[in-house]
């Protein structure tokens, strides 16, 4: 039924919902679900908690994603997702969009939103995707100030803190920070762009005890491991990041392009959630009932298959 119905709204805070998550035994898995349609059709397929990619949210506005964005166009984002799907979001805080400060309004602002859980990094401005090239790191101790900061002003907020030293400092660097990370109030840590399965097998076995999460994103340095082989390794969380938008990208792309060579959409039927079904995704018989005004709407024959 939907979001609006307040008897069918998820009960508690959204952190201690995803909390309780990572209690269960096994390996969370979490997609990107880049708009609330995305994270209504993950739900659907049985994820209990959804991700909200930065690259994915600034390649949805038409932007790259170098730390561009603001905190109230992040929430637009967290309280879409959330109130489609009602699963718990963990969401890109990319760089904490300032120091200790904003680190602390930006808690506060995505807990009102929403969100279940947030990663921070410890990348500077402009920061670059995790798996691209020249990345430049904050000081671990600038970072630590940051995870500290978050931990102070969170409510219920799970906090990953995101090292990106393993291509600059080595592994021994990585897990260095991912501990100062940690005595800092880290819940958990995510090692990024890690490249082997080895490299990934070591980072959990020096961080024992602590909840890691992995990135499977395609087109970077990981190669393609399953939520098994995660698992495997010992981490606790993986992502999807990107994938849903990247998806959908290329079926509109190709979409655009048969309009133009055909003068219409026709040929292109077959590759469309149909309305009968874009109608259940979205629940509009729910909303109808919600008001004795609307007369039930009977989708067209023509279009109900």
């Amino acid at each position: 039924m939907p979001y609006l119905r307040a008897t069918d709204l998820p009960s508690g805070y959204a952190g201690d919902r995803f909390r309780a998550l990572l209690e269960k035994p096994g390996i969370l898995g979490i997609p990107g679900t880049h708009n609330g349609i995305a994270s209504q059709q993950a739900k659907a397929a049985g994820f209990e908690a959804c991700y909200l990619s930065g690259a994915a949210m600034t390649a949805s506005m038409g932007l790259p994603d170098l730390g561009i964005i603001t905190v109230d166009e992040v929430c637009f984002f967290i309280k879409q997702v959330t109130r489609a799907s009602g699963l718990p979001v963990l969401v890109d805080g990319d760089t904490g969009y300032g120091e200790a400060l904003n680190v602390m309004a930006m808690v506060r602002a995505f807990e009102d939103a929403g969100a279940a859980a947030v990663h921070l990094e410890d990348q500077i401005l402009p920061k670059k995707c995790g798996h691209l090239n020249d990345k430049k790191l904050a000081s671990a101790q600038d970072m630590a100030a940051k995870v500290s900061a978050a931990a102070h002003a969170r409510r219920h907020l799970y906090i990953i803190a995101r090292t990106d030293a393993a291509a600059s400092e080595g592994m021994d660097g990585a897990v260095a920070r991912a501990k100062l990370y940690m005595e800092a109030g880290a819940d958990a840590i995510f090692p990024e762009a890690l490249n082997t399965e080895e490299h990934f097998r070591e980072f959990a076995r020096r961080m024992p005890g602590v909840p890691l999460l992995a990135n499977m994103t395609e087109f970077g340095r990981t190669p393609f491991y399953t939520k098994e082989q995660f698992e495997s390794f010992g981490y606790k969380m993986m992502i999807w990041p990107v994938t849903s938008l990247r998806v959908a990208a290329l079926a509109q792309e190709k979409l655009y392009a048969a309009i133009a060579r055909d003068g219409g959409a026709h040929n292109c039927v077959d590759q469309m959630l149909t309305r009968k079904d874009l109608y259940k995704t979205i629940d509009y018989d729910g909303f109808e009932a919600l008001d004795a005004t609307i007369v039930k709407t009977i989708v067209p024959e023509a279009m109900s298959q």
